[in-house]
């Protein structure tokens, strides 16, 4: 594919030991004209892969608090492009998402700023149809006008990388009919490493009340926060979780698969609803 048939976006992949799934995530997206990975001083092969593919890598050097690495990213990069598409490195977007995204990003006609996408999680080598689908994110935007929401600028011991927030755009957004794969969670393991880490961030916005007023621009994704912010204060809520995604969302109809799933996100809130009390015991022990 040469250069000029290229479509004129930047993406940006946020990276730390990523060399089992960034080839994946850069060979879905052949078709962009710039591609940046901002790498966490990894020590696998994900500088190589992603040179290899001819991305340009810089280093993000952590400083705790906010912003964090794709914040400031948009922040920091030159991009060359207007438009900029954020994928992480175990998400992939379809073939059809070129053409769609072309005709978005070349037609000058006035339009939304800023794109959601709809995501579906793959949990033990499966997708699920069912369980956390659908799965909205805004991820194509004109790249001076997104920024990630700050939720809290505290240390959350969750790692460098937005976990929760989301893209706000100054403008009009509209959603694609393309539907990118997850790759999130291929073993237990891989969950539970990665939410025992997200439950760090729950805690530390639970014990807080840090919770911001949405201005995100999907519907769905504002009833996702209000339903958030009324769950906190129910009791049985590691029950109420699982019920929540395996009856509620379906994940019944995903089979084995979606009843670990749900399972775990049972277990997920229990982490997180401890940690959360947890917090508020110590602050306390601290005052007396």
């Amino acid at each position: 594919m040469t250069k000029d048939k290229k479509v004129p976006i930047s993406l940006l992949v946020p990276c730390k030991n990523e060399e089992g799934n960034l080839e994946k995530c850069l060979k879905s997206v052949p078709w962009v004209m710039e591609v940046f990975v901002v790498d966490s001083n990894s020590i696998d092969q994900t500088s190589a892969i992603a040179g290899m593919h001819g991305a340009k890598v810089v280093q993000f050097e952590y400083k705790g608090g906010w912003p964090k690495k794709k914040n400031w990213a948009l922040e920091n990069l030159p991009f060359s492009n207007e438009w900029v598409l954020i994928l992480d490195a175990d998400e992939c977007l379809p073939p059809e998402a070129e053409e769609e995204i072309r005709s978005i990003v070349t037609n000058p006609a006035d339009k939304p700023v800023g794109y959601w996408i709809n995501r579906r999680y793959f949990f033990l080598g499966k997708p699920l149809k069912h369980a956390y689908f659908p799965n909205w994110n805004l991820r194509l935007f004109k790249h001076k006008l997104g920024r990630y929401e700050k939720i809290t600028d505290l240390n959350t011991a969750s790692g460098d990388n937005e976990i929760h927030e989301h893209v706000v755009v100054d403008g009009p957004t509209g959603k694609l009919s393309s539907i990118m794969d997850h790759h999130a969670f291929p073993t237990i393991d891989s969950f539970m490493e990665k939410h025992n880490r997200y439950s760090n961030w729950e805690a530390v916005v639970e014990s807080t009340a840090q919770d911001v007023e949405s201005a995100l621009q999907h519907n769905s994704v504002k009833g996702k926060r209000k339903l958030r912010r009324i769950f906190r204060r129910l009791p049985f809520r590691p029950t109420l979780r699982f019920l929540y995604v395996y009856l509620w969302q379906g994940g019944i109809l995903d089979g084995w698969p979606g009843y670990v799933f749900a399972r775990l996100h049972g277990q997920y809130e229990f982490l997180s609803q401890s940690k959360a009390k947890a917090l508020l015991r110590s602050r306390k022990i601290f005052k007396n």
